[in-house]
């Protein structure tokens, strides 16, 4: 007969997820909504996210619970966490780019401070919960493909060359000297049907910077979610995480355009791309291809190929897509208008030279 006093309750406590409203943190709300785990959702407040929670509410048996917070304000933070006592703490809020590069400030208050005051919070609580960082694969800082050709691994040294890339680095930092039982997640370029494609300047300029023939990992959504979700269950995990798609994932920048405007049925309407310059490092973007073996051994979270993106991406636009087919040539002349090399010299992509045109990014060191 079992002793019952040696058997482990199991852990009832919720897990808590900051950016709870976004494009991952949504995703990750339904994952654990889908398993029946008890979630507290951390938000603004904003009129979507409340609209956005109710719906889940409806959706799934054990509805998150709102945790209207400001992760900026340390005493709001360090009260959230006391107030609802989470197993673990799944930290996905940040400015991300273009964002993060027109708005400097606000970023390094979400990306950094925001991060030390959950540390802060979760060490002050007698249960202190697992901690998953959401970073990134710009910390790794430009990725040249004809000098760096093999992906980086969990070992290839960080060298971010642009403020995001910096401040996730520096968060890391911060969690890797918490003292808690943490996971670094170093996620790829995410991508979800249900994204929004429309017309945003910044974007589009922001994409449009980009050698089109740098390397990226992408990564469906919902798999992000997954890894998320897994890695705050395990028992034990690995001190860092490189989140990407299966093999299919491992794509050059141009594919993406390429792919989503097919996919909405309105093929051939992204400008052409600049090639980066082979001789030069830092003339390229924070984004390579990762070895995810050891990642996907643990946490099984590949679910999604490209191919079954895309059509997922058909599936959610719906027929409202063929709409668009009479409209190709507008949209390729307002794409081609937009591109930020229309009347630049060269031959090769210039991102930080527009960068800091646009945002006032400073160069990267090319010592």
């Amino acid at each position: 007969m079992t002793d019952a006093a040696s058997t482990p309750a199991p852990d009832d406590r919720p897990i808590l997820v900051t950016g709870s409203c976004g494009l991952v943190g949504t995703a990750v709300l339904h994952e654990l909504g889908a398993r029946g785990l008890p979630a507290v959702a951390a938000a603004r407040g904003k009129k979507s996210d409340r609209k956005l929670l109710a719906a889940l509410g409806r959706r799934y048996p054990v509805a998150p619970v709102p945790a209207w917070a400001d992760l900026t304000d340390r005493d709001a933070v360090r009260a959230m966490i006391a107030q609802h006592r989470p197993r673990a703490v799944i930290h996905l809020a940040a400015v991300i780019p273009p964002a993060a590069y027109a708005s400097p400030g606000a970023a390094r208050r979400v990306n950094v401070d925001a991060t030390h005051h959950l540390l802060d919070a979760c060490r002050a609580v007698p249960e202190t919960p697992r901690f998953l960082l959401a970073s990134s694969v710009t910390v790794y800082g430009p990725r040249n493909p004809h000098t760096h050709p093999d992906p980086v691994t969990v070992d290839t040294p960080p060298a971010p060359s642009d403020l995001y890339g910096a401040h996730k680095l520096e968060a890391e930092a911060a969690v890797r000297d918490s003292g808690l039982d943490a996971s670094i997640l170093r996620v790829g370029g995410v991508l979800s049907p249900a994204g929004d494609y429309g017309v945003d300047a910044d974007v589009i300029a922001f994409e449009g910077m980009l050698p089109g023939d740098g390397r990226i990992h992408t990564v469906a959504v919902a798999d992000v979610a997954r890894a998320f979700v897994n890695a705050a269950l395990r028992p034990d995990n690995d001190p860092v995480y490189l989140i990407g798609g299966d093999a299919t994932h491992l794509i050059r920048q141009r594919d993406i355009g390429r792919a989503i405007t097919a996919a909405l049925s309105i093929p051939g309407t992204m400008p052409p791309t600049r090639p980066g310059d082979p001789g030069d490092d830092a003339a390229w973007y924070g984004t390579d291809w990762m070895d995810t073996a050891r990642s996907q051994q643990l946490l099984q979270f590949q679910t999604v190929s490209f191919d079954e993106l895309m059509a997922q991406v058909s599936a959610h636009v719906g027929w409202p897509r063929h709409l668009l087919r009479p409209l190709v040539p507008a949209i390729r002349l307002f794409m081609n208008r937009m591109t930020p090399y229309r009347r630049r010299s060269g031959v090769y992509a210039q991102p930080w030279e527009f960068a800091q045109e646009r945002w006032e990014q400073p160069l990267p060191d090319r010592r």
